[in-house]
């Protein structure tokens, strides 16, 4: 049986084997690190990520902590801010109230003394009897209407005169300042110069003093003294214009206008009234 010869590999080609043999598994160790270096590049940037994902809902749960301390705190100051304005309301109800009893005491204290007062009468060139209208209305405790006298056109003309004159009156009487103010200023515009209008300027006044409109309140008191310083009301003006510069806080002028009054008037319920007040103010500085 004859034998098969097996070739002998050279010795050159050993020799390059065995320096290729490592070579080729340094590269691929290398190769398979390469393709390995993504994976972990890839780990480590998602746990970066999740680090960062984490402290930013860390800080938004603490930023919404502090809007709920917040808001909690504002709840608080809401509750309190309607406690006061309820307080405030109350407390200016009561001084309405109060202002409004006050006015009505000492106008009726007034007009009692204005209505027991003998008025002059007028000596007219031709008296003529004034028929008594149906628009108009008997005069009330709380005012004194001026007599009319003239000719037929005069008493007519005082017949819308009269009747604008009692709807604004009622108006003040029923306590709706504003409307009776707007009402009072419309007659004064059509009639500056009718009999009525001393006594429309007046209660002018009136309407603006008792919602404690003090400027505009003393502007036609003042203005009343100034037209008519002989009418029945003027005590009354210038003891209003007192009044309105003690509530302006102008403490020197309303002395001063109250010791007029004092002096002027004497032994009236004006001088009485406006010598309460002087006390009042004297016992105030004295503090």
């Amino acid at each position: 049986m004859s034998r098969v010869s097996v070739p002998r590999t050279p010795p050159l080609f050993r020799l390059v084997a065995a320096i290729i043999r490592p070579v080729s598994l340094s590269a691929c160790l290398i190769l398979a690190l390469i393709a390995a270096a993504p994976v972990f590049a890839q780990r480590v940037s998602t746990g970066d990520r999740l680090t960062a994902l984490e402290q930013q809902l860390s800080a938004m749960r603490s930023g919404n902590l502090d809007l709920l301390n917040q808001v909690g705190g504002l709840k608080t100051e809401v509750q309190s801010l309607r406690a006061q304005i309820e307080e405030l309301q109350q407390q200016l109800e009561q001084q309405k109230q109060s202002g409004r009893a006050q006015y009505l005491d000492l106008d009726g204290r007034l007009n009692r003394l204005e209505n027991s007062a003998p008025q002059p009468a007028p000596v007219p060139a031709t008296p003529v009897a004034t028929p008594t209208p149906s628009v108009a209305q008997a005069p009330t405790a709380q005012d004194t209407p001026p007599r009319v006298y003239g000719d037929a056109a005069t008493l007519g003309k005082s017949v819308d005169e009269r009747s604008a004159y009692n709807i604004a009156f009622e108006a003040l009487k029923a306590g709706r300042y504003a409307e009776s103010a707007r009402l009072f200023q419309s007659f004064l515009d059509t009639h500056p110069a009718g009999a009525y209008a001393p006594n429309a300027m007046y209660w002018l006044g009136e309407s603006y003093y008792v919602t404690q409109n003090y400027a505009l309140a003393q502007e036609q008191f003042q203005g009343l003294l100034d037209r008519h310083p002989t009418h029945d009301k003027a005590a009354g003006a210038q003891l209003k214009v007192g009044l309105c510069q003690y509530g302006l806080r102008q403490l020197d002028a309303a002395e001063a206008t109250l010791a007029k009054v004092v002096a002027r008037y004497p032994g009236s319920e004006a001088a009485r009234t406006a010598d309460d007040r002087l006390r009042a103010i004297q016992l105030s500085r004295a503090r």
